[in-house]
């Protein structure tokens, strides 16, 4: 079935060569997920200084989530057609390309085009990373390595909103730095990989990448990304281009579809997809990504814009969230390990996560920051026990021959679910934001303008009086998304109910 072919590097690697090698591809792993994190805190600063809307600063984050979800399993097949190491390569320099591109954008929409294209090169670098790892280090020696790839998505995922927030906090190097300063650590990764990875070139004469099927899945899910984007702002509800859009995107979804279940190694295997438990896997996977990346995205936003603080601070005040992340992961994981059942963890996770964000709807401009703290806290904790732990669920229940792909769907509508979740919290941030601005600027008898009524982020060109209008409609709105993702978390409950237990 397959037809390997080796190299002269096939020979096994030593510890000491599997460590070189590892640092490397930790390395560009730390970086491609710090390009996520690092703006997080820093994107409030970004937008204003490029005069950017709120629709715009949901873009930024949702392209790259975009393009990185659709490719990710296309770089996952051409590693079963090229060498490993290579594309690896391939993958970082796409991402450099990008972060150059992005930290240089003149506009909000240079810099939403750079960050789809730096997407891509993310989504290389999440698959072929771990690739790399699997092809690298025999399966019985895997997990003395485990920690350190722990490691590197912890610092990541912690010190990124603090790094964004201090380079945007330093006047000496303002907000292009969160795209130029992964840069560097690329580049000596680039150099370390070529030195010291040495992997087999194992080629499968019998792939097949479906290109059609993830270009197909991305194209509907963008054009319905765009209509919820701008609907009842750019045209209303019930118009032609709504007809249009959604028709368009129900079209190419169910051409995807139809494409999937005919392809030969399809982008989301149908059969996996109908099995009960990986079914609801999904379904709380596609929960958990609307309601963890809708909201982390937003809480940034919400404490620089709704209640005054630098972007630094605003790092410091997202701890909470990570510490809970990072927390009930680890726990969770030891206590599985321990007792040998998942879907109790998955359920109380469940039921964390819809009780975390019904807190944070309760927010406003004004609301404790303890309780805040509190809020973010359970929601990391239900995100801890839930999103890896899914994905666990599923690997115990397929086939061994299933199990690569089966991880790789949940991770996909993972992906899918937190791009989904960004795309629709934000429009509805905007629009409340704006209605918001307008009615109290009207009842302040001051004139309602395009600098005035929500459409710039920049505060620090508005005067006092609308600058404050402006800070309370954005801590007031934020709570709303909240309990929408609330609302949403909620699928993920049932879904963790229903799951067999493993």
């Amino acid at each position: 079935m397959s037809a390997p072919t080796t190299t002269a590097e096939a020979a096994p690697m030593t510890h000491r060569q599997t460590l070189e090698a590892l640092s490397g591809l930790l390395l560009v792993l730390f970086v491609a997920m710090l390009s996520s994190t690092v703006v997080s805190t820093a994107l409030p600063k970004i937008i204003g200084a490029l005069d950017g809307s709120q629709t715009q600063y949901t873009w930024v984050v949702t392209a790259t989530l975009l393009t990185a979800t659709a490719t990710t399993p296309i770089w996952g097949k051409l590693a079963d057609l090229f060498n490993k190491k290579t594309l690896v390569q391939v993958a970082i320099v796409v991402f450099l390309a990008g972060s150059v591109v992005a930290g240089f954008s003149q506009t909000a929409g240079q810099l939403i085009a750079a960050r789809a294209f730096q997407g891509i090169g993310v989504g290389g670098l999440q698959a072929l990373v771990q690739v790399a790892i699997a092809a690298m280090i025999p399966p019985r020696e895997r997990g003395r390595y485990n920690g350190y790839l722990g490691g590197v998505m912890a610092v990541a995922t912690v010190g990124g909103p603090l790094l964004g927030g201090l380079i945007v906090d330093t006047s000496w190097l303002g907000w292009r730095w969160c795209f130029f300063v992964g840069v560097p650590v690329a580049l000596v990764a680039l150099v370390l990989l070529q030195l010291t990875l040495r992997l087999p070139t194992v080629r499968r004469d019998n792939v097949r990448i479906d290109y059609l099927g993830a270009g197909l899945i991305a194209a509907g899910v963008s054009v319905l990304l765009i209509w919820i984007s701008f609907v009842d702002d750019s045209f209303a509800w019930l118009s032609w281009q709504t007809v249009a859009m959604v028709g368009g995107a129900v079209l190419l979804l169910a051409l995807a579809t139809w494409v999937e279940s005919r392809a030969a190694e399809p982008v989301v295997p149908l059969g996996i997809v109908r099995e009960r438990t990986t079914a609801l896997a999904i379904l709380g996977s596609l929960a958990v990504g609307m309601a963890m990346f809708g909201g982390a995205v937003f809480l940034g936003q919400y404490f620089q814009i709704g209640r005054g603080y630098s972007p630094t601070e605003a790092g410091l005040l997202t701890i909470p969230m990570m510490a809970g992340v990072l927390g009930s992961s680890i726990i969770a994981g030891r206590m599985i390990t321990k007792t040998g059942r998942i879907k109790p963890y998955i359920v109380v996770g469940a039921i964390l996560l819809v009780a975390g964000f019904a807190l944070l709807g309760t927010i406003d401009h004004e609301t404790s920051l303890v309780l805040v703290g509190v809020a973010m806290f359970v929601v990391g904790t239900g995100v801890g026990m839930t999103m890896q732990n899914l994905v666990l669920a599923v690997q115990n229940t397929v086939s061994l021959r299933d199990i690569g792909a089966a991880s790789s769907t949940v991770a996909f509508f993972r992906s899918l679910g937190g791009t989904i979740g960004v795309s629709v919290l934000g429009a509805v941030l905007a629009r409340r934001v704006s209605d918001r601005i307008t009615h109290d600027l009207a009842a302040a008898g001051i004139p309602v303008s395009g600098s005035s009524g929500g459409g710039s982020l920049n505060l620090d060109v508005l005067p006092a009086p609308v600058r404050d209008i402006v800070r309370a409609a954005y801590g007031d709105a934020t709570g709303h998304i909240f309990l929408i993702s609330a609302a949403i978390a909620v699928v993920g409950v049932v879904a963790a109910l229903l799951l067999r237990p493993v």
